[in-house]
């Protein structure tokens, strides 16, 4: 895809993680924008999912635990639902933005959106960045915020 055919987008899917603090501040830029997004925080259908509602040993700090536990975790209706609102957004989205820095998870849903088609960019967590050549299968990787906004077709 060429840069200059993109216009603001219908639908951004911010992926991210829940210990990015910049995360919040991108969705709330695109709410001023007017572009419509889906936070993943704050889903249309209520609150967003944490791995400690289905995982009562999940530490957000430490974030490991046994596969046995884990393994229980992803059939538990709660994660279940979790990831129907996130997949159902990543569908809906005709762009998929991923906001460093972030998971695995994160990682996953732009590889899904590359594959799927769809406009894809990365802000960029800097001036100091981890090199990651893989990044070239995005459309765009920006620096800052205000540059992700020139992208998405946000006039200053």
């Amino acid at each position: 895809m060429n840069e200059e055919d993109f216009s603001k987008p219908g639908y951004v899917y911010v992926a991210s993680s829940w210990r990015c603090r910049m995360q919040q501040a991108v969705v709330a830029t695109l709410k001023v924008a007017g572009i419509d997004h889906y936070d993943f925080r704050n889903p249309p259908n209520g609150s967003g999912f944490g791995w400690k509602e289905v995982m009562p040993s999940f530490d957000i700090d430490n974030q490991l635990v046994y596969e046995d536990e884990y393994l229980r975790g992803l059939e538990h209706p709660r994660a279940k639902e979790g990831f129907a609102a996130d997949f159902t957004a990543m569908e809906k989205a005709d762009t998929v933005v991923l906001v460093l820095p972030c998971g695995r998870s994160a990682h996953l849903e732009l590889g899904w959106a590359v594959g799927a088609g769809k406009r894809t960019a990365i802000l960029l967590d800097g001036p100091m960045v981890q090199p990651e050549l893989m990044y070239k299968m995005v459309d765009h990787v920006s620096p800052n915020l205000h540059d992700l906004l020139g992208w998405l077709g946000v006039e200053d």
